[in-house]
């Protein structure tokens, strides 16, 4: 698995000085460490998130987080499954109830990666150490039309934002996220306004 991952983290050409140094961490985790798919390892594993998008991709999905106290988008544990486009499908479907949700893209395209601090916190009784999850993303889309079911023992609500107001709904302590999600933004609008003039 690691062989795999490390090719997929290779294949992809970072946009920006932030992928390309997350990266090189992310391969040097691959190449040190055995378990980077199980939260086990206490300093850091790879999770996937979905960047959840309406047709046109002016509308973001986001749900509140416990953890954070923010609103923020989708994601979640592997938990062994190297799938990782199946693992931010997965996450996605459960976060927000909603069956519409689809890959952009199939084969999956590996969308973005990013390296994301996880503050020490409570989870299911037990305490949790701060630690980074190395994020792969996939670029979904799903329709509005379809309620919303969102995950209790995770958020605390789900709701379509607009894209380019996503700033306004992130708590001031998690303001370090919104250059993230403003690059998902601009990078999905890019994406599909192409794809419309195909």
């Amino acid at each position: 698995m690691r062989s795999e991952i490390d090719s997929l983290l290779r294949a992809y050409q970072p946009e920006n000085e932030q992928e390309r140094r997350d990266r090189q961490v992310m391969l040097e985790y691959v190449q040190n460490f055995d378990n980077i798919l199980e939260r086990e390892n206490s300093f850091g594993h790879f999770t996937a998130s979905p960047w959840i998008v309406n047709k046109d991709g002016s509308r973001v999905l986001l749900i509140y987080h416990r953890i954070y106290d923010s609103w923020g988008w989708c994601g979640g544990h592997c938990d062994g499954d190297g799938d990782f486009p199946a693992v931010a499908l997965r996450e996605g479907k459960e976060e927000t109830g909603l069956s519409s949700i689809r890959l952009w893209r199939e084969p999956p395209e590996l969308f973005s990666m990013e390296i994301l601090p996880v503050p020490p916190h409570v989870r299911k009784g037990e305490f949790v150490s701060a630690h980074v999850h190395l994020n792969l993303t996939y670029l979904c889309t799903a329709g509005e039309e379809e309620n919303l079911h969102y995950r209790e023992e995770e958020t605390r609500g789900a709701m379509w934002v607009p894209a380019k107001e996503i700033g306004r709904y992130v708590s001031p302590w998690d303001r370090d996220m919104i250059p993230v999600y403003e690059k998902l933004t601009e990078r999905a609008g890019k994406l599909l306004e192409k794809e419309k003039c195909l």
